[in-house]
This record gives C-alpha cells, structure tokens and sequence, in this order.
C-alpha cells in the first residue's frame, strides 16, 4: 500500500485529537484513501507533557527544520496559531514544495494574500478548513457543492465561548462576569479572553466567510467589530419581551455593489433557526441565489471536532496527490485572477433596525424630548417600553426603531447623551428581522 507521510507542528489540544484520529481510525481512512497516512514528526517546544496519546520514538522533536528539510513529509499540519512563528513556518513549509493544512484563521485573516500567493507560485495547497467553524465542514461546501451559487449572505455564530456566555445570561439572568468566570473554569474561555469576547476571532473567520463566499479579500481592520462585554441582562430581557435572542453575529452580504463585514451583538428573532444556536455551538447561515437559504450547525471548536477537520483535508490533498494533480479547488474558491477589491460599505451607511435603552431621571417630557431629537434626524419609533416608577435614580426608556441609517443613529444619540436628564451613557444594539 502506498504511504503518504505528514508532519505536525503544534502538539497541544488539537494537535493531540489529530494524533488520536489519525491512530484510531487508520484502517478506516486506508479504505476510504487507498493509502496510509503517517505521521512522521512532531515538533513541539514541550517534549515532556504527557498528552494521552502514544507517540513512536523518534517522531516528537523541538527542531522544526527536522519536518520543514524532509523532503520525505508531503504534507504539514500548522496547529500553533498566532502570527508568529506560524508564518513564518507555513512559507518555509510552502517554499519546500510541501502543501499545508493549517487551523489558524488570525494567520490567514491577516497573512493571507502572502500565503496564498506563496502557495500558487509554488503550486501547492493550502487548505484551512478546520479555521473557521471546527468540525463544520462549511468552507468545503462554499468551495464545492455550492460554488454555483451568487451569495448574497453569510451570518455567523462563530465562537464557542461568547455563545456560550450569551446562552447562560439568557437562560439564568446572569452578570457577564460571573458566566465567563464559569467559562475559564470549564475550559471554554482562556485566561485572556480578549479575542473571544471582544469579537476579533469571529472577525478573523469572518474575512474568510467573506473572501469565499463573494470573492473579495477583506483585511481585518476593514470589519468592524464589537464584542459582548458591556451586554446586561436587562438587555437580554427586554430582547426576549420584543421577541428577540442575543447573540454575537458575524455578517456579511453583498448588494449594489458593495460588502458590508460586520461582527457585533445582534437582535434575531426567536424563530429565527440560528436563535436556537446554544452553548458551545456554532452555526453558519448562507444564502445563495440558487439553493436559497442553507444552515451549518455544529461544535465549532475542540480536540474531536477540530481534528475531524484537519484530518478532513489530508485526505482531501492525499487524494489529489494519489491522482497525480494539485490545486483542482482554488483555496478561496475563485481563481487568483478572478478575486476582486469589492468596495466595503462604510458603517455609517449601514441600514437596520436599532434597540436603544435609554437610562433617564423620571421626570415629565423626557420621552417626548428623546423621540423629538430622534425624529429630527430622520429616525421613527415602532414600539417602546418604559419600566415602572422606582425608588432608584433613573428609569430605562426602550426604544426599537424602524430601519435607519447608522451615521444618522450615531448623531442622535450623541445628542440625546448630553441631554440633563440622562444618567448612562445609551445602550445600542442592532436588529436582523430578515437574516436570508
């Protein structure tokens, strides 16, 4: 039987499932392969952590150059994410005619068109679908079955660990502290969660979403990006009283002419299927011109799932090089001289429908004042809630507008915001009623 070897580099969790994979389903892969696959090294500055899986002596080492100058490995697996020195790794990689599957979407969201240009002059693949989603096998769809589709959206629940904080506020009325506490504690969060709750993850794979599904390279800076860090649970009540769930969604459509790339808390509707979205799960939503709406739903991060994914595109590059051809499927899905610069929209000509929660002293004219200034800038209200009187300071007016433009939004909460009745600074969320 034929052997294809493959090195690693990166042998922490994921690394780990890849190992356990490749070991427990050998004889199954040979059947669907026609060839075994062998791991012939590992590199990983850590030799001595026991990881629960068996390793043959000889194969882990902490010398890189041992995998990237054997002109036997065919195939590397990137596993060690960041920027550096995983660039530098994969080029090294590329350059000695390897071809690469990596999981590490910051790297291609912000070195990618290097990397893949790299990796088309030297005519070799680079695959990545394990970056966005886990085990979700979306991007091979995007680039496969569906390529004949125009899409005009893609919507993501892309993180594990905010879904996972947003779904325990929501179902137990909990602080956003005290459930990522909980989420460090289970393994869901790291120790510095800033690219989790920030949204700057779900953005790295949001360029990705929007560079296959429209063609067009997007940079990391060019999408803007909140997180869910300042989202209340009185915020997530008053969602559920309109009839709306929370969640962190990455969006991207496409419409004259332009693309908007956008990652932010974001209202939808209960019947909506991506609200049922909980936990640690992920989902992708697209909209093709062709076979209308499809769902992708599934655990988007962890040993299995993840490793599912790695091992996914050894096969897939195994079989090309069995068949004695490369590169059958552009990476982004379009030929290198079909990618364009599609403008992206500026936010403030962003239309939606806006939640605003006003925090107010309680006192005569204070609505009529807010819906006044709204009013000049162009912004009509479709339903309001105002809370019962209290013994506290303030009171909180909600407001759910009609669609209006961002920028026109933005002026009128800055004045709203120094007006002598109002004690917080407004909470802002946005609305998608029509996510297809």
């Amino acid at each position: 039987m034929k052997v294809i070897n493959v090195g690693l580099i990166g042998f922490g969790t994921v690394g780990a499932g890849v190992v356990k994979l490749l070991s427990a389903n050998a004889l199954l892969i040979e059947k669907k392969l026609g060839a075994r696959l062998i791991l012939k090294r590992i590199v990983d500055l850590d030799l001595t952590t026991d990881r629960g899986v068996e390793v043959a002596p000889g194969v882990l080492t902490a010398n890189v150059s041992e995998l990237l100058d054997d002109p036997e490995i065919s195939i590397v697996m990137e596993l060690i994410g960041g920027y550096e020195p995983a660039r530098t790794f994969v080029l090294r990689a590329i350059a000695a005619g390897k071809h690469v599957v990596t999981a590490n979407k910051a790297l291609l969201a912000v070195h990618g068109e290097e990397l893949f240009t790299a990796a088309a002059v030297k005519g070799v693949e680079l695959l990545f679908e394990p970056a966005v989603g886990g085990g979700i096998p979306v991007l091979s769809a995007i680039r496969g079955n569906l390529s004949a589709n125009r899409f005009s959206t893609v919507l993501g629940i892309l993180n594990g660990t905010c879904n996972y904080i947003l779904t325990r506020m929501t179902e137990e009325g909990a602080e956003f502290a005290a459930v990522l506490k909980t989420a460090q504690e289970l393994g869901y969060a790291e120790a510095d969660p800033t690219f989790d709750v920030e949204g700057i993850d779900t953005a790295h794979k949001l360029c990705l979403l929007v560079s296959l599904c429209f063609g067009s390279r997007v940079k990391l800076e060019q999408v803007h990006t909140e997180g869910i860090s300042a989202l209340s649970p009185v915020d997530i009540s008053f969602a559920r009283e309109f009839g709306y769930k929370i969640k962190l969604l990455a969006i991207g459509k496409q419409d004259d002419g332009c693309i908007e790339a956008r990652v932010h808390p974001t209202m939808i509707p209960l019947s909506d299927p991506l609200a049922d979205v909980n936990g640690v799960f992920n989902a992708v939503r697209l909209a093709g011109d062709f076979v209308g709406p499809v769902m992708f739903s599934g655990r988007g991060a962890g040993m299995n799932p993840t490793a599912s994914a790695v091992v996914g595109e050894l096969i897939e590059i195994s079989r090309n090089i069995l068949a004695g051809i490369g590169r059958r499927t552009p990476p982004l899905g379009y030929l290198d001289a079909s990618m364009a610069q599609i403008p992206l929209k500026p936010m403030g000509e962003i239309v939606s429908k806006y939640y605003l929660r006003f925090s107010v002293v309680d006192r005569p004219k204070v609505l009529s004042r807010i819906a006044g200034v709204l009013g000049d800038h162009g912004i009509s209200i479709e339903s309001m809630i105002q809370t019962a009187r209290s013994t506290q300071e303030s009171v909180s007016i909600v407001i759910m507008t009609h669609e209006a433009r961002e920028a026109d939004v933005r002026a009128a909460l800055a004045q709203i915001d120094g007006l002598e009745f109002i004690t917080e600074k407004t909470n802002l969320i946005r609305i998608e009623d029509n996510l297809e």
